[in-house]
Protein backbone atom coordinates (compact mmCIF):
# COMPACT_ATOMS: atom_id res chain seq x y z
CA UNK A 1 0.00 0.00 0.00
CA UNK A 2 1.72 3.57 -1.03
CA UNK A 3 2.20 6.40 1.51
CA UNK A 4 -0.80 8.24 0.16
CA UNK A 5 -3.16 5.41 0.75
CA UNK A 6 -1.85 4.72 3.89
CA UNK A 7 -2.42 8.23 5.04
CA UNK A 8 -5.81 8.50 3.63
CA UNK A 9 -6.53 5.29 5.39
CA UNK A 10 -5.82 6.49 8.65
CA UNK A 11 -7.18 9.42 8.08
CA UNK A 12 -11.03 7.58 7.47
CA UNK A 13 -10.55 5.45 10.51
CA UNK A 14 -13.01 5.81 13.51
CA UNK A 15 -12.16 7.70 16.42
CA UNK A 16 -11.76 5.92 20.04
CA UNK A 17 -14.70 8.22 20.89
CA UNK A 18 -17.70 6.18 19.31
CA UNK A 19 -16.23 2.93 20.98
CA UNK A 20 -15.86 4.98 24.28
CA UNK A 21 -19.82 5.92 24.09
CA UNK A 22 -20.83 2.50 23.20
CA UNK A 23 -19.46 0.73 26.26
CA UNK A 24 -20.39 3.89 28.78
CA UNK A 25 -24.07 2.99 27.47
CA UNK A 26 -24.21 -0.43 28.33
CA UNK A 27 -22.07 -0.21 31.56
CA UNK A 28 -25.16 2.43 32.19
CA UNK A 29 -27.99 -0.41 32.03
CA UNK A 30 -28.44 0.86 28.51
CA UNK A 31 -29.88 -1.62 25.68
CA UNK A 32 -27.42 -0.89 22.81
CA UNK A 33 -24.77 -3.86 21.30
CA UNK A 34 -22.45 -4.82 23.57
CA UNK A 35 -18.87 -3.77 23.21
CA UNK A 36 -16.36 -5.81 21.44
CA UNK A 37 -13.14 -7.22 24.23
CA UNK A 38 -11.10 -4.10 25.17
CA UNK A 39 -8.35 -4.32 22.64
CA UNK A 40 -6.07 -2.86 25.64
CA UNK A 41 -4.90 0.64 26.60
CA UNK A 42 -5.22 3.29 24.37
CA UNK A 43 -2.17 4.80 23.53
CA UNK A 44 -1.55 8.06 24.97
CA UNK A 45 -0.16 9.92 21.93
CA UNK A 46 -2.45 11.06 19.27
CA UNK A 47 -2.69 8.13 16.83
CA UNK A 48 -2.10 11.25 13.56
CA UNK A 49 1.01 11.59 15.34
CA UNK A 50 1.55 7.65 15.69
CA UNK A 51 4.53 8.13 12.97
CA UNK A 52 6.51 11.14 14.20
CA UNK A 53 8.89 10.04 17.05
CA UNK A 54 11.99 12.02 18.12
CA UNK A 55 13.28 14.09 15.28
CA UNK A 56 16.09 13.26 13.37
CA UNK A 57 17.75 16.49 14.34
CA UNK A 58 17.79 15.50 18.01
CA UNK A 59 19.00 12.24 17.57
CA UNK A 60 22.00 13.14 15.59
CA UNK A 61 22.45 16.37 17.84
CA UNK A 62 22.81 14.43 20.65
CA UNK A 63 25.10 11.57 19.36
CA UNK A 64 27.70 14.57 18.20
CA UNK A 65 27.20 15.56 22.28
CA UNK A 66 28.34 11.78 23.15
CA UNK A 67 30.57 11.34 20.39
CA UNK A 68 32.23 14.41 20.40
CA UNK A 69 31.99 14.78 16.16
CA UNK A 70 31.50 17.89 14.74
CA UNK A 71 27.58 18.35 13.96
CA UNK A 72 26.76 19.49 10.24
CA UNK A 73 23.61 17.62 10.98
CA UNK A 74 21.36 20.56 12.10
CA UNK A 75 21.44 23.73 10.47
CA UNK A 76 22.36 26.64 13.26
CA UNK A 77 25.18 28.69 12.18
CA UNK A 78 27.77 28.43 15.11
CA UNK A 79 28.27 32.18 15.35
CA UNK A 80 25.51 35.27 15.80
CA UNK A 81 24.61 37.60 13.73
CA UNK A 82 25.40 40.93 13.25
CA UNK A 83 26.16 42.92 16.72
CA UNK A 84 24.03 46.09 15.86
CA UNK A 85 21.07 43.80 15.75
CA UNK A 86 22.16 42.27 19.01
CA UNK A 87 22.39 45.33 20.74
CA UNK A 88 18.78 46.53 19.57
CA UNK A 89 17.65 43.39 21.42
CA UNK A 90 19.45 44.57 24.44
CA UNK A 91 17.93 48.26 23.98
CA UNK A 92 14.61 47.03 23.80
CA UNK A 93 14.56 44.74 27.13
CA UNK A 94 16.81 47.62 29.15
CA UNK A 95 14.11 50.36 27.18
CA UNK A 96 11.09 47.62 28.40
CA UNK A 97 9.92 47.16 24.92
CA UNK A 98 8.11 43.47 24.80
CA UNK A 99 8.75 42.54 28.02
CA UNK A 100 5.12 42.35 28.02
CA UNK A 101 2.37 40.41 25.84
CA UNK A 102 3.42 42.56 22.47
CA UNK A 103 -0.30 42.30 20.28
CA UNK A 104 -0.98 39.47 19.31
CA UNK A 105 -0.42 40.60 14.98
CA UNK A 106 2.90 41.13 16.47
CA UNK A 107 4.36 44.90 17.06
CA UNK A 108 3.70 47.96 14.95
CA UNK A 109 6.92 48.35 13.73
CA UNK A 110 7.96 44.78 13.02
CA UNK A 111 4.91 44.58 10.66
CA UNK A 112 5.68 47.66 9.10
CA UNK A 113 9.65 46.28 8.39
CA UNK A 114 7.95 43.39 6.78
CA UNK A 115 6.01 44.80 4.71
CA UNK A 116 8.62 47.74 3.41
CA UNK A 117 11.03 44.68 2.91
CA UNK A 118 8.35 42.79 0.60
CA UNK A 119 7.77 45.57 -1.70
CA UNK A 120 11.49 46.97 -2.09
CA UNK A 121 12.98 43.26 -2.56
CA UNK A 122 9.78 42.00 -4.93
CA UNK A 123 7.25 44.74 -5.51
CA UNK A 124 4.79 42.93 -3.28
CA UNK A 125 2.28 45.34 -1.21
CA UNK A 126 1.42 44.38 1.87
CA UNK A 127 -0.89 46.52 4.23
CA UNK A 128 0.90 45.90 7.83
CA UNK A 129 -2.00 46.19 9.86
CA UNK A 130 -3.94 43.48 8.23
CA UNK A 131 -1.61 41.50 5.81
CA UNK A 132 1.25 40.81 7.89
CA UNK A 133 1.05 38.09 10.40
CA UNK A 134 4.13 37.91 13.19
CA UNK A 135 4.74 34.26 14.44
CA UNK A 136 6.58 32.25 16.32
CA UNK A 137 9.31 31.04 13.70
CA UNK A 138 8.42 29.57 10.38
CA UNK A 139 7.76 26.62 12.13
CA UNK A 140 4.70 27.70 13.73
CA UNK A 141 3.34 30.03 10.38
CA UNK A 142 3.66 26.79 8.53
CA UNK A 143 1.70 24.91 11.54
CA UNK A 144 -1.18 27.41 11.81
CA UNK A 145 -1.36 27.99 7.89
CA UNK A 146 -1.99 24.18 7.81
CA UNK A 147 -4.35 23.88 10.82
CA UNK A 148 -5.96 26.83 9.76
CA UNK A 149 -7.02 26.07 6.00
CA UNK A 150 -6.57 21.83 5.92
CA UNK A 151 -10.03 20.09 7.02
CA UNK A 152 -9.94 16.06 7.31
CA UNK A 153 -9.69 14.38 3.99
CA UNK A 154 -8.18 17.49 1.79
CA UNK A 155 -4.75 16.19 0.22
CA UNK A 156 -1.91 18.67 0.36
CA UNK A 157 0.96 18.54 -2.18
CA UNK A 158 4.71 18.58 -1.03
CA UNK A 159 7.63 18.73 -2.21
CA UNK A 160 9.45 15.43 -1.50
CA UNK A 161 12.18 15.52 0.36
CA UNK A 162 10.68 17.68 2.83
CA UNK A 163 10.74 19.78 6.23
CA UNK A 164 10.29 17.25 8.52
CA UNK A 165 7.37 19.36 9.94
CA UNK A 166 5.40 19.62 7.26
CA UNK A 167 4.38 16.02 7.28
CA UNK A 168 3.77 16.57 11.07
CA UNK A 169 1.63 19.83 10.35
CA UNK A 170 -0.36 18.25 7.56
CA UNK A 171 -1.24 15.10 10.10
CA UNK A 172 -2.54 17.29 12.69
CA UNK A 173 -4.32 18.91 10.56
CA UNK A 174 -6.29 15.45 9.47
CA UNK A 175 -5.04 16.23 5.82
CA UNK A 176 -3.37 13.93 3.46
CA UNK A 177 0.11 14.65 2.09
CA UNK A 178 0.84 13.40 -1.43
CA UNK A 179 4.27 14.15 -2.33
CA UNK A 180 6.35 15.02 -5.76
CA UNK A 181 9.50 13.96 -5.46
CA UNK A 182 12.33 15.94 -6.80
CA UNK A 183 15.11 14.42 -8.39
CA UNK A 184 18.49 14.17 -9.07
CA UNK A 185 20.00 14.65 -12.39
CA UNK A 186 22.95 16.80 -13.74
CA UNK A 187 24.17 17.84 -10.25
CA UNK A 188 21.09 19.02 -9.10
CA UNK A 189 17.48 18.19 -8.59
CA UNK A 190 14.55 18.83 -10.31
CA UNK A 191 10.99 19.39 -10.27
CA UNK A 192 8.95 17.23 -12.60
CA UNK A 193 6.15 19.72 -13.85
CA UNK A 194 3.77 16.61 -14.97
CA UNK A 195 4.34 14.98 -12.21
CA UNK A 196 3.26 18.12 -10.04
CA UNK A 197 0.12 17.84 -12.23
CA UNK A 198 -0.91 14.59 -12.36
CA UNK A 199 -0.79 14.79 -8.19
CA UNK A 200 -3.62 17.22 -8.22
CA UNK A 201 -6.85 15.75 -7.96
CA UNK A 202 -10.44 16.59 -6.50
CA UNK A 203 -9.54 16.18 -2.72
CA UNK A 204 -6.75 18.93 -3.56
CA UNK A 205 -6.64 21.87 -0.95
CA UNK A 206 -3.27 23.53 -1.44
CA UNK A 207 0.40 22.87 -2.66
CA UNK A 208 3.15 23.45 0.22
CA UNK A 209 5.70 25.12 -1.60
CA UNK A 210 9.72 25.64 -0.51
CA UNK A 211 11.98 27.62 -2.34
CA UNK A 212 14.95 27.65 -1.89
CA UNK A 213 14.44 24.13 -0.82
CA UNK A 214 15.63 21.99 2.30
CA UNK A 215 17.22 19.74 2.06
CA UNK A 216 17.85 19.79 -2.04
CA UNK A 217 19.52 23.47 -2.42
CA UNK A 218 17.54 23.66 -5.66
CA UNK A 219 16.02 27.27 -6.33
CA UNK A 220 12.70 26.79 -8.39
CA UNK A 221 13.28 28.89 -10.98
CA UNK A 222 10.73 31.57 -12.60
CA UNK A 223 9.53 29.01 -15.53
CA UNK A 224 9.20 26.46 -13.01
CA UNK A 225 6.90 28.98 -10.58
CA UNK A 226 5.12 30.67 -13.29
CA UNK A 227 3.89 26.87 -14.21
CA UNK A 228 2.90 26.10 -10.41
CA UNK A 229 1.20 29.31 -10.75
CA UNK A 230 -0.69 28.43 -13.47
CA UNK A 231 -1.79 25.14 -12.45
CA UNK A 232 -2.94 26.61 -9.04
CA UNK A 233 -4.85 29.22 -10.69
CA UNK A 234 -6.62 26.83 -13.44
CA UNK A 235 -7.07 24.08 -10.21
CA UNK A 236 -8.19 27.12 -8.02
CA UNK A 237 -5.98 25.57 -4.95
CA UNK A 238 -4.65 27.48 -1.99
CA UNK A 239 -0.24 27.76 -1.91
CA UNK A 240 1.93 28.15 0.96
CA UNK A 241 4.92 28.80 0.20
CA UNK A 242 8.35 28.69 2.71
CA UNK A 243 10.65 31.38 1.44
CA UNK A 244 12.91 31.15 4.55
CA UNK A 245 16.28 31.10 2.68
CA UNK A 246 15.11 33.62 0.79
CA UNK A 247 18.33 35.59 1.33
CA UNK A 248 20.60 32.66 0.96
CA UNK A 249 20.15 32.09 -3.06
CA UNK A 250 24.25 31.67 -4.60
CA UNK A 251 22.85 30.80 -8.09
CA UNK A 252 20.16 32.26 -9.55
CA UNK A 253 17.50 34.21 -7.49
CA UNK A 254 14.24 33.98 -5.58
CA UNK A 255 11.33 34.99 -6.84
CA UNK A 256 8.02 34.40 -4.52
CA UNK A 257 5.59 33.03 -6.08
CA UNK A 258 3.40 35.18 -4.67
CA UNK A 259 4.35 37.90 -7.80
CA UNK A 260 3.19 35.86 -10.76
CA UNK A 261 -0.60 36.14 -11.82
CA UNK A 262 -3.27 35.48 -10.30
CA UNK A 263 -1.31 34.24 -6.86
CA UNK A 264 -1.37 36.90 -4.06
CA UNK A 265 -5.20 36.34 -3.60
CA UNK A 266 -4.01 32.95 -3.01
CA UNK A 267 -0.74 32.62 -1.64
CA UNK A 268 0.26 32.36 2.16
CA UNK A 269 3.96 33.59 2.13
CA UNK A 270 6.16 32.35 5.37
CA UNK A 271 9.48 33.68 6.24
CA UNK A 272 11.81 34.24 9.02
CA UNK A 273 14.99 35.70 10.61
CA UNK A 274 16.28 33.22 11.73
CA UNK A 275 18.33 32.01 8.82
CA UNK A 276 18.81 35.54 7.22
CA UNK A 277 20.30 37.00 10.75
CA UNK A 278 21.68 34.12 12.27
CA UNK A 279 19.80 34.47 15.52
CA UNK A 280 17.54 30.83 15.19
CA UNK A 281 16.97 30.88 18.79
CA UNK A 282 15.11 34.05 18.51
CA UNK A 283 11.81 32.36 16.46
CA UNK A 284 10.66 35.39 15.21
CA UNK A 285 8.55 34.74 11.74
CA UNK A 286 5.93 35.84 9.43
CA UNK A 287 3.18 35.51 7.27
CA UNK A 288 1.89 38.03 4.40
CA UNK A 289 -1.04 37.39 2.56
CA UNK A 290 -4.48 38.83 1.78
CA UNK A 291 -6.69 40.18 4.99
CA UNK A 292 -8.79 36.82 4.55
CA UNK A 293 -6.24 34.61 4.64
CA UNK A 294 -4.07 36.66 7.63
CA UNK A 295 -7.11 35.75 9.19
CA UNK A 296 -7.79 32.48 9.22
CA UNK A 297 -4.10 32.02 10.16
CA UNK A 298 -4.67 34.12 12.87
CA UNK A 299 -7.10 32.40 14.03
CA UNK A 300 -5.27 29.04 14.68
CA UNK A 301 -1.43 31.31 15.40
CA UNK A 302 -3.51 32.61 18.48
CA UNK A 303 -3.88 29.20 20.08
CA UNK A 304 -0.51 27.86 19.35
CA UNK A 305 1.70 30.65 21.17
CA UNK A 306 -0.95 33.76 21.10
CA UNK A 307 2.55 35.72 21.52
CA UNK A 308 6.14 35.30 21.71
CA UNK A 309 9.35 37.09 21.34
CA UNK A 310 8.57 40.59 22.40
CA UNK A 311 11.47 42.16 22.73
CA UNK A 312 13.53 40.24 19.47
CA UNK A 313 10.75 41.57 17.21
CA UNK A 314 12.05 45.02 17.72
CA UNK A 315 15.04 44.17 17.53
CA UNK A 316 14.20 42.02 13.91
CA UNK A 317 12.60 45.43 12.35
CA UNK A 318 15.64 47.33 12.97
CA UNK A 319 17.64 43.83 11.33
CA UNK A 320 15.13 44.16 7.91
CA UNK A 321 16.05 47.13 7.58
CA UNK A 322 19.65 47.07 7.30
CA UNK A 323 21.82 48.36 3.78
CA UNK A 324 22.04 45.99 1.13
CA UNK A 325 25.62 45.36 1.54
CA UNK A 326 24.59 43.19 4.78
CA UNK A 327 22.52 40.70 2.51
CA UNK A 328 25.35 41.04 -0.35
CA UNK A 329 27.92 39.93 2.24
CA UNK A 330 25.96 37.05 3.80
CA UNK A 331 25.57 35.30 0.50
CA UNK A 332 28.96 35.87 -0.46
CA UNK A 333 30.15 34.68 2.45
CA UNK A 334 27.84 31.57 2.53
CA UNK A 335 28.90 30.33 -0.80
CA UNK A 336 31.94 30.29 0.04
CA UNK A 337 31.73 27.66 2.95
CA UNK A 338 29.47 26.19 0.31
CA UNK A 339 32.31 25.68 -1.74
CA UNK A 340 34.75 25.05 0.73
CA UNK A 341 32.42 21.87 2.35
CA UNK A 342 31.47 20.59 -1.32
CA UNK A 343 35.34 20.88 -2.41
CA UNK A 344 35.81 18.76 1.08
CA UNK A 345 33.07 16.02 0.39
CA UNK A 346 34.08 15.71 -3.05
CA UNK A 347 37.89 14.67 -2.24
CA UNK A 348 36.40 12.09 0.53
CA UNK A 349 34.46 10.15 -2.18
CA UNK A 350 31.19 11.23 -2.03
CA UNK A 351 28.97 12.56 -5.29
CA UNK A 352 27.69 15.72 -4.20
CA UNK A 353 24.70 17.78 -5.27
CA UNK A 354 25.89 21.67 -5.08
CA UNK A 355 23.53 23.73 -3.75
CA UNK A 356 21.78 26.86 -5.30
CA UNK A 357 20.49 27.86 -2.00
CA UNK A 358 20.17 27.58 1.60
CA UNK A 359 22.95 25.94 3.73
CA UNK A 360 22.89 22.13 3.31
CA UNK A 361 25.21 20.40 0.85
CA UNK A 362 22.97 17.00 -0.07
CA UNK A 363 25.33 14.11 -1.45
CA UNK A 364 24.92 10.74 -2.47
CA UNK A 365 27.34 7.91 -0.41
CA UNK A 366 27.03 5.28 -3.19
CA UNK A 367 30.15 6.21 -4.39
CA UNK A 368 31.54 4.73 -1.23
CA UNK A 369 30.06 1.55 -1.46
CA UNK A 370 27.08 2.75 0.79
CA UNK A 371 23.21 2.59 0.26
CA UNK A 372 21.78 3.10 3.50
CA UNK A 373 21.77 6.98 4.33
CA UNK A 374 20.47 6.00 8.32
CA UNK A 375 23.27 3.13 9.03
CA UNK A 376 25.74 5.58 7.47
CA UNK A 377 24.63 8.64 9.66
CA UNK A 378 24.55 6.66 12.83
CA UNK A 379 28.16 5.04 12.32
CA UNK A 380 29.87 8.36 11.01
CA UNK A 381 31.03 9.78 13.97
CA UNK A 382 33.04 6.96 15.14
CA UNK A 383 34.08 6.52 11.68
CA UNK A 384 35.24 10.08 11.14
CA UNK A 385 33.78 12.43 14.11
CA UNK A 386 31.01 14.39 12.04
CA UNK A 387 27.64 13.99 12.18
CA UNK A 388 24.95 14.61 9.29
CA UNK A 389 21.76 13.64 8.39
CA UNK A 390 20.14 11.02 6.34
CA UNK A 391 17.94 12.50 3.91
CA UNK A 392 15.23 9.62 3.65
CA UNK A 393 13.64 10.83 6.98
CA UNK A 394 12.73 13.78 4.59
CA UNK A 395 10.86 11.38 2.01
CA UNK A 396 7.53 9.25 2.35
CA UNK A 397 8.91 7.25 -0.75
CA UNK A 398 11.96 5.79 1.63
CA UNK A 399 13.46 4.03 -1.16
CA UNK A 400 14.04 7.28 -3.04
CA UNK A 401 16.29 9.14 -0.52
CA UNK A 402 18.00 6.05 0.99
CA UNK A 403 21.40 6.55 -0.52
CA UNK A 404 21.86 10.72 0.14
CA UNK A 405 22.55 12.53 3.15
CA UNK A 406 23.07 16.41 3.83
CA UNK A 407 25.35 17.62 5.66
CA UNK A 408 25.21 21.95 6.56
CA UNK A 409 27.95 24.44 5.62
CA UNK A 410 26.59 27.34 8.24
CA UNK A 411 29.28 27.07 10.51
CA UNK A 412 33.23 28.39 10.94
CA UNK A 413 35.47 28.27 8.56
CA UNK A 414 37.94 26.29 10.75
CA UNK A 415 35.13 23.93 11.30
CA UNK A 416 34.34 23.34 7.80
CA UNK A 417 38.19 22.70 7.45
CA UNK A 418 38.47 20.06 10.54
CA UNK A 419 35.27 18.33 8.89
CA UNK A 420 36.43 18.22 5.63
CA UNK A 421 39.68 16.59 6.97
CA UNK A 422 37.76 14.19 9.25
CA UNK A 423 35.95 13.05 5.95
CA UNK A 424 38.75 12.24 4.26
CA UNK A 425 39.43 9.31 6.23
CA UNK A 426 36.58 7.64 4.41
CA UNK A 427 38.54 8.09 0.91
CA UNK A 428 41.16 6.04 2.27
Amino acid sequence: MSARETAARETAAPGAGAHRTAARGTEAGGTGPRPSPDPGPRPLLNRRLAEFGTTIFAEMSALAVRTGAINLGQGFPDTDGPEEVREAAVRALRDGRGNQYPPGPGIPELRTAVAEHQLARYALTYDPDTEVLITAGATEAIAAALLALVEPGDEVIALEPYYDSYAACVAMAGGTRVPVTLRPRDGAYHLDLDELRDAVTDRTRLILLNTPHNPTGTVLTRAELAAVAELAVERDLLVVTDEVYEHLVYDGEHTPLASFPGMRERTVTISSAGKTFSFTGWKVGWVTATPELVTAVRSAKQFLTYVSAGPFQYAVAEALRLPDTYFEGLRADLRRKRDLLSAGLTAAGFEVYRPAGTYFVTTDIRPLGESDGFAFCRALPERCGVVAVPNAVFYDHRDQGAPFVRFAFCKKDDVLHEAADRLRRLAA
